[in-house]
């Protein structure tokens, strides 16, 4: 690990006494500020030089508020290396003018917005939601995908919709990894992965385990095969911290990604855990 360079494509930083974050309320050890401090400490051995911030999913009013708080802290600090921000996508259009105010913040390289937690499984491929993401084009933004493995196949449509947008699929699609279960999780990643316009990140599988019990092998065959359909130049590393810290901690999780490419040559583990993400977010 001491070896390693990484740069962290999945981190989030938050202070829930300045922003309002109402999905934390009933999870005691994510609310509850999670600063830059916090996050060197816990890299331990792992040597992180970078990483991009992704959005907290903050009340809809916090959505700007986080990205200039974020700026300002980039500001000091050059370990954040981008900011993937929250926009509301799903207005279509009328979505300019957030996406106006973000692309003013210079280190602002992509959106999200959290499908996730919308119960119509074909939210993202709404008329105003493929409106929205196409916009992403023309700001020169990409789109982050974060979705349950029970929402892919709509994930897969909203990115042949929208060829012209870059897409990251966040934590491989949050795959059933409790139960095991592969199809049609497998299936929906290959359809994915066939877009040239998709990369994925390899995050956040170790709370889609069981969070007590997991094994590094129970997440393997999910590992072999995002590998196998995206590739290294297509897949990059992400910690998802502090949210991973229910099942993980980040050396931990480092090391079975190491483990679970142990096979792969020096340039493909420089790709997956540093330059797929800078070339994806247009780092300096």
């Amino acid at each position: 690990m001491n070896d390693l360079a990484v740069i962290d494509s999945h981190v989030h930083l938050y202070d829930p006494a300045a922003l309002s974050y109402p999905w934390m309320a009933d999870i005691p050890q994510l609310n509850k500020p999670h600063s830059l401090a916090d996050f060197a400490a816990v890299c331990g051995p792992v040597r992180v030089e970078g990483f991009i911030f992704v959005e907290v999913d903050t009340a809809p009013g916090d959505r700007l508020a986080e990205a200039e708080w974020v700026a300002t802290l980039a500001s000091r600090d050059d370990r954040i290396k981008a900011i993937v921000a929250a926009a509301p996508i799903e207005l279509g259009d009328a979505a300019r003018a957030d996406l106006d105010n973000l692309k003013a913040l210079p280190l602002v390289r992509g959106v999200r917005r959290l499908i996730q937690s919308e119960p119509d499984p074909d939210f993202c491929i709404r008329s105003d939601f493929v409106a929205g993401v196409r916009l992403l084009a023309e700001y020169d933004l990409s789109f982050d995908i974060c979705v349950y493995h029970h929402q892919l196949g709509a994930a897969v449509e909203l990115a042949k919709r929208c060829g012209e947008v870059r897409f990251v699929l966040d934590h491989v699609g949050k795959p059933d990894i409790r139960s095991g279960s592969l199809a049609p999780w497998r299936e929906h990643i290959r359809a994915m992965a066939e877009l040239p316009n998709v990369w994925c990140k390899l995050s956040g599988m170790a709370t889609e385990a069981d969070h007590q019990n997991w094994t590094r092998d129970d997440l393997r065959s999910y590992i072999d095969h995002v590998v196998e359909c995206f590739g290294f130049d297509r897949l990059m590393f992400g910690g998802d911290w502090p949210v991973s810290t229910l099942a993980t901690d980040y050396p931990r999780w480092v090391d079975t990604v190491l483990w679970a490419t142990g096979s792969c040559s020096e340039i493909e583990r420089r790709q997956l855990f540093r330059d797929t993400a800078a070339g994806f977010y247009r780092l300096p």
